[in-house]
């Protein structure tokens, strides 16, 4: 695979970088620690990214452990597999003509669809054009060789998906992955639908990696600082559910 020149798109106050605030970015370094652990004893590098509804922070997530993977000097590619609603293009500030979903379809080859060197060490593929049939297409044979293949290349490879309790997306992945991470929000996900993602999940194959609690209010004295992570995903959840509490 050859190396294009180093993309310059200039990220969001979201991601990783000198303006999110220490608390923030020594938070992933802790859960990028806890998956290498998580993951070293695993056939496979590859997990996914999702949540129990929309709208919980999952996507940000999953692109911020992509870069805090890359920053310790692993080769890293995250994959947009939310077919039905992606943002990975949005966040980084990529074109998203061409994608995973071309990819699967034969359409495009991979070197055409890769978005190298977004960060050093972090590639990216996007979405693509939103197919009909994005369940399928997941599940698919074509998903299982591409990521067989990928893993020979690449470190660790991290897949936003869809959220589980909406769609059946992820589910179909997980006979071709180490696992999921479950993206929660305080005072937005409630207990009922993150206890029914993690059933979903663990039903199919016991495969949850662990639960990232996101909008955290921390407690520092006169640094006290709120995050919130952001997300312009819709699929219309429950929005009478009881959300879980600090």
């Amino acid at each position: 695979m050859s190396k294009k020149k180093k993309n310059t798109h200039s990220h969001t106050l979201t991601l990783l970088d000198k303006n999110v605030p220490f608390q923030v970015t020594e938070a992933f370094k802790t859960l990028r620690t806890n998956l290498i652990f998580a993951l070293s004893q695993k056939s496979s590098k590859i997990i996914a990214i999702s949540s129990a509804l929309a709208s919980e922070g999952k996507s940000t997530t999953a692109a911020n452990i992509a870069i805090t993977l890359a920053q310790a000097n692993e080769k890293v590619l995250l994959i947009d597999a939310d077919l039905r609603k992606p943002v990975q293009h949005k966040v980084f500030k990529l074109k998203n003509k061409y994608g995973l979903s071309t990819l699967l379809s034969g359409l495009h080859s991979f070197k055409e669809v890769l978005n190298e060197d977004i960060i050093p060490g972090l590639d990216i593929v996007t979405c693509g054009p939103i197919p009909p049939n994005p369940s399928e297409m997941l599940g698919s044979e074509n998903m299982k060789v591409l990521l067989e293949e990928l893993s020979k290349y690449y470190d660790y490879i991290v897949i936003d998906t869809p959220p589980i309790n909406i769609v059946t997306d992820t589910l179909t992945l997980l006979k071709y992955i180490a696992g999921v991470v479950l993206v929660a929000m305080q005072g937005v996900t409630n207990f009922d639908a993150l206890e029914q993602a993690i059933q979903a999940v663990n039903v199919a194959d016991d495969a949850v990696l662990g639960v990232v609690l996101t909008n955290v209010d921390t407690n520092m004295g006169k640094y006290n600082h709120k995050y919130k992570y952001s997300s312009d995903y819709s699929y219309g959840e429950n929005a009478n559910a009881q959300p879980l509490e600090p």
